[in-house]
């Protein structure tokens, strides 16, 4: 019989309702509409490597100009560095290199980006498992990591090839001048693949197939020559989405046009327009609606009074009644009311256009910014769809201007004691965003390792922390993912503690490697005695089926065993009970799990009685496998003897 990777259940159990009824149902249903924001914010993006979203990639993928190079490099010398222009599609290739591998054993998985509880190298040699196939990358790399890593991984080689393992690494394109004379043979500068005909592979996946002469627009020409290739895609997506809400029939032509015409850039007409307008408040008019576009408006109003107070712009002291009213303000700088009450620019992309050019060419006032964006979503009756849709708003332009700084400002604000619960989602969503860019992604992750390693900041994160670690962070890091839910899980109080404990179980459970790191982690941290909650995660954790054929998990499961075994009976009586349990019902594996169970009590003679105390009293439970429960009782007390180094005819009856 192969080796399983499933699960032994015995018992399974719901959360309990322990406190007092609507605070708890409040923090749950924010907790859950965070959730809910996440799923929805990570459908829409395809960074993970799990093997559909690469079956997805593979599908539409187009090889860039020397990919066969970097393919042979790979396969000969199981490393392969590449190169090139950012939007070249540099991660895609090494994710297709990698996935082109045969899959016989080990995993496809990207190496932590974040050292994590260790002052060592990211490239730690127990990361790589025989077979693996690792991606790395490095994009975004400052100087100092980028040159400790090529130290490191000139270091890994000799690694993956006893391991028969491969790894394929995303240079920092700006630090090109960097790179080690003794990697350059490794290293691929891979092209830019026609974007044409990228578009037209995406196109061919969505069951359209334009002609040649539809693709051959000059509107069309100019926009695939200067988008970054993630762009191309997200075109050929938007000319599907307008196919699809099409109610009459329709051409590819139309399709093409609306979906450019959403793409369309309007920051000259946008320049021109701000400074063509005299009024301050007009100014603010522009940048609210832009702000909260689609929203009633009571809403951009409030917005527009609420900028202008922020920045001290001086009252108008015109009776109100003297002044325009909203409809013209709106018509003024080219806005309308729609049939649904909500008021939007009468222009595709101008919302975005003036977005941009207040945070771009008004730099002094990007703190003020931040601060009047804080207020405006501080407004208690500013609906969960306009909040939904503007964070994204700031988000993008605060990380376009690479302040990340004004991304965890904000967390921090909206998760602070005192703060309503309803923020949870909002920081969540913010987050995550961060979390989601490829320039500042590894900034959050380890902004997020050093709040969940930090009592403190969990007393005021937690709750926001764990959602984003297990929705937003683990489909793209896992590893490190699972880091920060352990910590969570350790550090925090009450609902957090559970929800991050449940986290690393599920997380732990999804796929064998991240387990057998879990109990690695857990072993080592019960040796350090780091309190009861490894103790009480690991009895979550452990499972008497999964990998145990393994050497390596049975001596991990040993360890945890041994400090658990040393707390009060009560605490793990009845997982023992449930790892004998399996034992009988899986008796091709029963020795293993006796052998854990008697090698972690081997060496403490009181231990092993109150283990054997406990195996009796399951014995003797009313369950109709009476003989089996007797002889599995027998075989462990002959393994304790045996790992004790006694004979079993040394005992007495």
């Amino acid at each position: 019989m192969t080796e399983s990777a499933s699960t032994y259940v015995h018992e399974s159990h719901g959360s309990v309702h322990g406190g007092e009824g609507p605070q708890y149902n409040f923090y749950v249903a924010a907790k859950a509409a965070a959730t809910s924001r996440l799923r929805d914010q990570a459908a829409r993006r395809r960074r993970t490597i799990s093997e559909a979203d690469r079956v997805h990639l593979y599908q539409r993928f187009v090889d860039p100009p020397r990919f066969t190079r970097a393919r042979e490099l790979l396969r000969e010398t199981r490393t392969v560095l590449l190169d090139g222009l950012p939007g070249s599609g540099r991660r895609a290739s090494a994710l297709m290199l990698l996935h082109e591998l045969p899959a016989s054993r080990g995993s496809l998985h990207e190496l932590p980006d974040t050292p994590d509880d260790s002052a060592a190298s990211v490239l730690d040699e127990q990361d790589v498992n025989a077979g693996d196939r690792l991606l790395l990358d490095l994009s975004e790399a400052e100087e100092s990591r980028y040159v400790e890593i090529q130290r490191d991984l000139f270091e890994l080689r000799d690694r993956l090839s006893q391991l028969d393992a491969h790894v394929a690494v995303v240079l920092p394109h700006h630090l090109g001048y960097l790179l080690r004379d003794d990697l350059r043979h490794l290293t691929t500068e891979i092209g830019r693949p026609p974007a044409k005909r990228v578009l037209a592979r995406h196109l061919r996946c969505e069951d359209l197939r334009p002609t040649s002469v539809e693709l051959e627009s000059q509107e069309l020409g100019t926009y695939l020559s200067r988008a970054p290739l993630r762009k191309v895609a997200a075109l050929a997506d938007s000319i599907r989405q307008h196919r699809d809400a099409s109610s009459a029939a329709g051409d590819f032509g139309q399709w093409l046009a609306a979906a450019l015409a959403d793409e369309h850039n309007q920051s000259a007409r946008v320049a021109a327009d701000i400074a063509a307008e005299a009024s301050g408040r007009r100014r603010a008019l522009l940048l609210a609606l832009a702000m909260f576009h689609d929203s009633p408006p009571g809403t951009v109003l409030h917005a527009t009074n609420s900028l202008l107070k922020v920045l001290s712009h001086p009252d108008d002291g015109t009776p109100r009644l003297d002044r325009t009213d909203l409809y013209a303000e709106f018509t003024a700088v080219g806005a309308e009311v729609g049939a649904d009450g909500r008021v939007r620019f009468t222009l595709p992309g101008y919302a975005n256009a003036v977005r941009e050019h207040f945070w771009t060419y008004m730099p002094d006032i990007r703190l003020q910014l931040r601060d009047w964006f804080h207020a405006c979503m501080a407004t208690p009756d500013l609906e969960p769809d306009i909040r939904k849709a503007a964070i994204p708003r700031f988000a993008a332009q605060g990380l376009r201007c690479r302040r990340p700084e004004d991304l965890r400002w904000m967390v921090e604000r909206w998760a602070r004691p005192g703060t309503s619960a309803w923020y949870i989602p909002d920081a969540a969503q913010l987050l995550a965003l961060g979390l989601a860019d490829e320039q500042h992604g590894r900034y959050f992750r380890q902004q997020i390792y050093d709040w969940s390693t930090s009592t403190d900041a969990i007393q005021r994160l937690g709750q926001v922390l764990v959602p984003v670690c297990s929705e937003a962070m683990a489909p793209t890091h896992p590893d490190q993912a699972l880091v920060r839910l352990h910590h969570l899980a350790r550090r925090g109080e009450g609902r957090v503690s559970a929800d991050a404990q449940a986290a690393v179980v599920a997380l732990a459970h999804s796929d064998n490697r991240l387990y057998q790191l879990m109990l690695s982690r857990l072993s080592t941290g019960m040796e350090r005695r780091l309190g009861d909650r490894d103790s009480e995660l690991f009895l979550a954790l452990a499972d008497p089926i999964r990998l145990i054929r393994s050497q390596r998990v049975r001596t991990l499961l040993a360890q945890a065993w041994r400090v658990t075994l040393r707390r009060p009976d009560e605490r793990w009586a009845e997982c023992v009970s449930r790892w004998l349990s399996a034992g009988v019902a899986y008796a091709e594996y029963q020795p293993h799990v006796l052998e854990v169970l008697a090698t972690a009590c081997a060496s403490d003679c009181r231990t092993a009685g109150r283990l054997f105390r406990v195996a009796r009293a399951w014995r003797r439970a009313p369950v109709g496998t009476g003989a089996a429960r007797v002889d599995t009782l027998d075989r462990l007390l002959r393994a304790i003897d045996t790992q004790q180094g006694l004979s079993p005819y040394e005992r007495t009856a």
